[in-house]
């Protein structure tokens, strides 16, 4: 064999030969690269894997958890993308691919198309519909405000609150509002004041920021931490143009921290006009139904009933005797028909006793059990039966029957 006296290496050996090769180029270590991406799937895992391609060319990529839990958007197909990675090689199959750190999107960035994706999946779901808005409590004893404890919009928030109204209750809820923990301190935020459950409305907000500073109102566990809230949110982020996701899923968007402490809690001075308002409607309201009924209480004084109330009741006397005659005469009336109708009924009566009927000289027959006898197949030769006459009971024995004849009376015999 030619091979004798040469080394023969392993299909593992060359691969891991040329992975240690790609793995330690100088150019290969750490690059970037754009293409657009195809075949995209989210595995179960969570890693990423997909195709990187242009018009030429194209390379297998792959993810892992780690890098792509941090990514802030989904990739899909058909985006073109800047990467950042490694070139290796996959030993098992002897595929070299592209190990992906990083991914930046080409022409819009990462956080914009962050947005973007999880404000159409909000949306598709539903959490934006109005039919989900919590109503504010027009009055609310109690507001919770979630944001920062050091920074100028808690400090705005309590002075407007204060200013319009000092009976309200203002409890700070203090939280990150940006960096890697704020998101889990936000909705642990929100969560804590619907447990505690005595605030009517809540104040989420910062004082504004850049988008990389927003970014945890952007988040998605913040988006349905509100979504989930029993307690009406007012989100105020601090920009009057650029919305938050945390916008949309809120009850009521306001500009500023200082404009949702207006919109939570009403001016004492504008109640107090409120209430000058609707007393003197009250009184109006009063005059005129006094106004009505003193033009009653006319027209009743001016009445006949009024001036002579002894003529009505002279009137009220007779007609209540004329009813009192026209009782009696029905209550005879139903009396004697009633009685005309027992009369009748005990007629019938006697008519179908069985009394009446010995009283014309039949003899009711009966058996020695007491049962009438009907029928002549009842008796016997030798049998007793009872004679029950008008006047008296005899016992009889039977000598012998007859049947009659079908079709011919007793006098036919």
């Amino acid at each position: 064999m030619k091979s004798m006296g040469v080394k023969v290496y392993s299909v593992e050996q060359i691969n891991r030969y040329v992975r240690n090769l790609l793995e330690n180029d100088f150019v290969l270590n750490g690059f970037w690269i754009k293409g657009e991406i195809s075949n995209f799937k989210a595995h179960s895992s969570g890693h990423f894997y997909f195709t990187l391609k242009d018009a030429c060319a194209s390379i297998q990529c792959v993810m892992f958890r780690g890098e792509a839990e941090v990514l802030p958007f989904l990739p899909k197909n058909g985006l073109f993308v800047v990467i950042y990675g490694t070139i290796s090689i996959y030993e098992k199959t002897g595929q070299y691919q592209l190990y992906t750190e990083m991914i930046e999107p080409v022409g819009i960035g990462s956080l914009a198309l962050s947005f973007e994706q999880l404000k159409q999946k909000l949306a598709q779901e539903g959490l934006f519909d109005a039919e989900y808005k919590r109503e504010l409590c027009e009055y609310p004893k109690c507001v919770a405000v979630i944001t920062s404890p050091t920074g100028a919009a808690v400090r705005d928030v309590i002075k407007i609150i204060k200013r319009r109204n000092q009976a309200v209750k203002i409890v700070v809820v203090p939280v990150l509002v940006q960096g890697e923990y704020a998101v889990s301190s936000i909705v642990k935020g929100i969560k804590l004041v619907n447990e505690w459950g005595k605030a009517d409305i809540i104040i989420l907000g910062r004082g504004g920021g850049s988008a990389e500073d927003l970014s945890a109102f952007n988040a998605e566990k913040v988006a349905r931490a509100i979504f989930a809230s029993e307690t009406p949110v007012i989100s105020a982020v601090g920009h009057e143009t650029d919305f938050t996701i945390a916008d949309f899923v809120a009850d009521v968007r306001a500009s500023t921290p200082s404009a949702a402490a207006e919109i939570a809690v009403k001016n004492t001075q504008d109640m107090s006009q409120y209430l000058q308002y609707y007393t003197i409607a009250l009184q109006n309201v009063v005059e005129n139904k006094l106004l009505q009924y003193k033009k009653v209480l006319q027209m009743v004084m001016q009445s006949s009933a009024f001036i002579q109330p002894m003529t009505l009741l002279k009137q009220r006397k007779r007609q209540l005797e004329q009813l009192q005659k026209a009782l009696q005469k029905q209550m005879l009336y139903c009396l004697e028909t009633k009685q005309m109708q027992h009369q009748t009924l005990q007629k019938r009566l006697q008519t179908a006793s069985p009394f009446a009927i010995l009283k014309r000289g039949y003899v009711l027959a009966e058996n020695e059990k007491g049962e009438t006898l009907q029928n002549i197949e009842k008796i016997q030769k030798g049998d007793i039966v009872i004679l029950r006459f008008q006047n008296g009971v005899a016992k009889a024995a039977i000598l012998e029957k007859e049947f009659y004849k079908s079709g011919k009376e007793k006098n036919d015999i």
